[in-house]
């Protein structure tokens, strides 16, 4: 029998677990044995004795569990164990398979340390955007907490109220927000924002989210695009410099009247592009927020500082990472669910044997038996697949 392994996240300020109780009752039907790390779940308000009652078996430390699991699922990268004093690649077992965020284009080492002990690794960043694989789509769950996240950070620190109010002592107007980047984030971020009563703008390279801005009772910013901004998949690409200095003059002649600017465009796997440089902020109102959700990919705004909120020329500038996992018990079972569904599909033969002809499994593999898979990867690293 097949023994899934889930480990206790050691990145400092991870709260979320791979799985819940209730996906591993499913995992259960489908006869793998569960190990769950002490602890693992307690930070996202699931107790050992929760995980005992659906089936899985408690381990009291790392070591075991690496040393016993056939395949491990986790939320962030291995890195070194505090307590082990090891990597946990290197607790893993030989040959044995993982399953979580791995960062692969940012990571070279990891790949490689991946490649020489002969690990299978998915990437959940790297499952396909199609629609038999919407149910394992990990980026868009957590974008989802991320945009919702970041309105309630920008209402909180804002220094008036987001609605429209009729008081005796007169009308408040409401708070005008502008959205950079309408993916997941950015649509999650309209909703709140309007949803809390803001007057709401959004910006987007991509054309095709034009309909979706406004059926969210958001502004669509116009402008001239006569490049091709999106990949078959859906995702925004990089543009020429004439086109961002054109972007920059559609979201600066904006910014002065804000409140709110939530930040959320990102090009996937490379930086983010700056879209609100310091001179930018300087036109901003004093009190203003803004709250960039590219800051782990170096910022949207040139200020951003990641991981830290500054304060420049007036504006209140966040530079949050890992949002999801200030709302875990929400973010860990949406994270769940998708590893969940997503190992039933990779491991749905009887003989739980990698099927690399499907479209999901090749593209979320970056690699197996010490060769990369993933095309996505392969071309980053020039082509190299060992």
């Amino acid at each position: 029998m097949m023994k899934i392994g889930v480990p206790k996240e050691v990145r400092e300020g991870e709260t979320r677990v791979a799985l819940i109780p209730q996906t591993v009752m499913e995992l259960k039907k489908m006869e793998f044995e569960i190990l769950i790390e002490k602890g693992a779940g307690e930070k996202a308000l699931f107790s050992d004795e929760d995980y005992k009652k659906a089936g899985a078996t408690i381990v009291d430390d790392a070591k075991k569990l690496y040393q016993e699991a056939d395949l491990v699922l986790k939320v962030q990268p291995p890195q070194k164990h505090p307590k082990a004093k090891k990597h946990e690649l290197e607790l893993m077992k030989e040959g044995s398979t993982l399953v979580g965020f791995l960062s692969p284009w940012t990571n070279r080492d990891l790949v490689e340390q991946m490649q020489a002990r002969k690990i299978t690794a998915f990437a959940m960043e790297l499952i396909p955007r199609i629609t038999r694989a919407q149910s394992m789509d990990a980026l868009s769950s957590m974008a989802t907490v991320a945009g919702y996240k970041a309105v309630l950070i920008a209402a909180d620190t804002v220094q008036k109220f987001f609605p429209l109010l009729m008081t005796a002592a007169g009308t408040i107007p409401p708070a005008n927000v502008l959205v950079i980047g309408a993916g997941v984030a950015g649509l999650q971020a309209i909703a709140t924002a309007k949803r809390l009563g803001a007057r709401v703008e959004a910006f987007d390279v991509r054309p095709s989210v034009k309909e979706q801005i406004e059926s969210l009772g958001a502004k669509f910013i116009e402008m001239e695009l006569p490049e091709d901004v999106e990949t078959k998949d859906g995702y925004a690409k990089e543009v020429s410099e004439d086109f961002i200095r054109r972007e920059l003059e559609a979201i600066g002649s904006r910014l002065p009247r804000m409140d709110v600017v939530i930040s959320t465009a990102q090009v996937f796997g490379k930086k983010a592009p700056v879209l609100i440089t310091e001179e930018m902020v300087k036109t901003m109102k004093p009190g203003s927020v803004i709250v960039d959700l590219a800051a782990e990919q170096g910022g949207n705004c040139e200020l951003t500082e990641a991981g830290k909120v500054v304060t420049k020329h007036g504006v209140t500038i966040y530079g949050p990472v890992n949002l999801p996992a200030q709302l875990p018990v929400d973010a860990s079972q949406m994270y769940a669910r998708n590893i969940t569904n997503f190992v039933k599909h990779i491991f749905q033969a009887e003989n739980r044997t990698l099927d690399f002809e499907d479209e999901i499994t090749k593209n979320a593999c970056v690699c197996h038996n010490g060769e990369i898979v993933s095309e996505t990867i392969k071309s980053l690293f020039g082509g190299s697949s060992s």
